[in-house]
């Protein structure tokens, strides 16, 4: 059997101590165990090592030249063991580390920044690394694990990842102060008919479940204009050239383009914002800390 496989921590550490202190009983003590006990470990390593490292005296144990040899390495491995437990603890309690997040620019925009500033402020030495993306980009920086985790649409079922809700919003409808509907307190989705759409380009947001949701009602969608970001679908929404439909916390973060908001009824549809992970890929303790923040920041700020 290899030497690496047999010696273990307790036998270094009985080792170095005895190597410092020269005698069995100040080894013991420093330890926390017995003198025999030390005696057996220090025996059991040379036994590993096939050598003899200390020469026994009445007083004392005097180091042998193989022992002077070995010191500093055992030395370095124990400070290296120390070193470790350091970094995970520092880790775990979110002292330091890193966390990588996949997001559309919208989704980070509208739910991000509260959380990424508390997020700061509490664990300082955490960085964390947004990857802003086109949305048939989220579950590709997953799958390849360039991040760590990705905030936005769920992924089909039965695919390679897993999805945690942390809310659902119902879409509103985003459209010009002076438009037809935005003197109601609500909108139908039978009051579309006939509308001309802003939407995004097919697959995109939630544009699926825009048409699915219109087929179902018995209205053939009048898309008229077709986008790739948010921003762009609000500001054309706010210049009258049609009116778009966006989830609550994405409408919200672009109300200030000087559109109205309606929410949509009739049925009452909402879009689900997951956290995503790789299946069977494990978040690290920093990755924890805020995925929980997140949720926490989520479930306090949900429309009222």
């Amino acid at each position: 059997m290899r030497i690496e496989n047999q010696l273990t921590l307790k036998q270094l550490r009985a080792f170095v101590a005895v190597y410092r202190l020269g005698r069995l009983a100040s080894a013991a003590q420093e330890l926390g165990v017995t003198q025999s006990a030390v005696s057996v470990l220090i025996k059991q390593t040379e036994e590993t090592l096939n050598i003899r490292l200390f020469d026994r005296t009445t007083r004392s144990l005097v180091p042998t030249k193989a022992a002077e040899d070995a010191f500093g390495i055992a030395e370095r491995i124990l400070q290296d063991v120390k070193t470790l437990g350091s970094n995970f603890r520092d880790l775990t309690e979110g002292r330091r580390g890193r966390v990588r997040i996949a997001a559309t620019p919208a989704t980070a925009a509208a739910l991000l920044p509260d959380t990424a500033r508390r997020f700061a402020r509490q664990y300082a030495n955490i960085g964390l690394v947004i990857i802003d993306c086109a949305p048939n980009q989220f579950l590709t920086h997953i799958q390849s694990e360039w991040v760590d985790l990705g905030i936005g649409t769920p992924p089909p079922e039965g695919s390679e990842f897993t999805a945690r809700t942390l809310r659902e919003d119902q879409v509103q409808l985003v459209c010009a102060h002076d438009h037809r509907l935005a003197s109601k307190d609500v909108v139908h989705w039978a009051d579309l008919e006939g509308e001309p759409l802003i939407v995004f380009r097919p697959g995109y947001g939630v544009r699926p479940l825009i048409e699915s949701t219109l087929l179902k009602a018995g209205i053939e969608p009048m898309i008229t204009h077709e986008v790739g970001f948010l921003s762009t679908a609000a500001w054309m929404a706010a210049s009258g050239l049609g009116v778009t439909i966006l989830p609550t916390a994405l409408a919200r973060f672009e109300a200030w383009r000087g559109v109205v908001l309606r929410p949509l009824v009739e049925p009452k549809v909402t879009r689900t914002i997951s956290l995503v992970t790789k299946k069977g890929r494990s978040l690290s303790p920093p990755c924890r800390l805020f995925a929980e923040m997140l949720a926490e920041d989520l479930r306090s700020n949900l429309p009222g």
